[in-house]
């Protein structure tokens, strides 16, 4: 049975901890391209971009221009090195199986949100045996605008059915607690991804480092 609550998880950094397999990728391709970046900037600049966004960040940032057939090939190339990278080594942020586990037990409705690529969340999902706790996937493929355009979130509540003040957003990246926020969401953000201290300074509902040890009713809902 349903509670008619609702939480949309972000999915890098929030559900599987391979935010530098992206940071990598990303810097192996760009660099056969002749476009230097290192990881701070990175973890600065390119957090809540698509891969689409982070390639055309990168070329503006560069000076160059960059056609869509040369797009699609990074794109392609990028996502066969995260591929790599992701089989090598699929960790999940600590005690987020059991959280989001407690969550689907409870009748709290979920979906993800995410800039991912639709593979790569089903995938993780599937592996860590999770897929069927999630409603629905809002994927880098069913929006236009990526975070911190609310597009993605706005997604999320119409495929969990709910209002905004019924739901909650668990995240770790600045772009997407202004995302949530601009969807009509309370934000709980855990400190994978930025130091806890820069995201207390953006004064999230809730901060974590992790999910271990943490409740259903730690989330910061609204009141009734």
């Amino acid at each position: 049975m349903r509670t008619g609550r609702g939480v949309c998880f972000d999915f890098n950094g929030v559900i599987v901890d391979d935010e530098r397999h992206h940071c990598a990728a990303l810097i192996a391709t760009l660099a056969e391209a002749t476009i230097p970046l290192d990881q701070a900037t990175y973890y600065r600049d390119y957090l809540g971009y698509d891969d689409r966004g982070c390639f055309r960040h990168a070329f503006e940032a560069a000076g160059q221009s960059l056609e869509a057939s040369r797009l699609d090939a990074l794109i392609d190339a990028k996502g066969d090195r995260y591929r790599s990278l992701i089989e090598a080594d699929l960790t999940l942020i600590p005690g987020a199986t059991d959280f989001i586990s407690a969550l689907d037990r409870a009748g709290v409705s979920l979906v993800v949100v995410s800039a991912a690529r639709r593979w790569e969340i089903e995938h993780v999902l599937a592996v860590a045996g999770l897929r069927q706790a999630f409603r629905g996937i809002v994927s880098s493929e069913d929006v236009e605008r990526t975070k911190p355009d609310p597009e993605g979130y706005l997604a999320g509540l119409r495929l969990l059915g709910l209002p905004a003040e019924s739901c909650v957003v668990i995240e770790d990246s600045l772009p997407g607690l202004a995302a949530g926020r601009a969807a009509g969401m309370r934000v709980a953000m855990v400190a994978t991804s930025h130091p806890a201290a820069e995201l207390s300074r953006a004064a999230p509902d809730a901060l974590w480092d992790h999910f271990l040890n943490r409740t259903i009713e730690e989330l910061p809902w609204p009141s009734a």
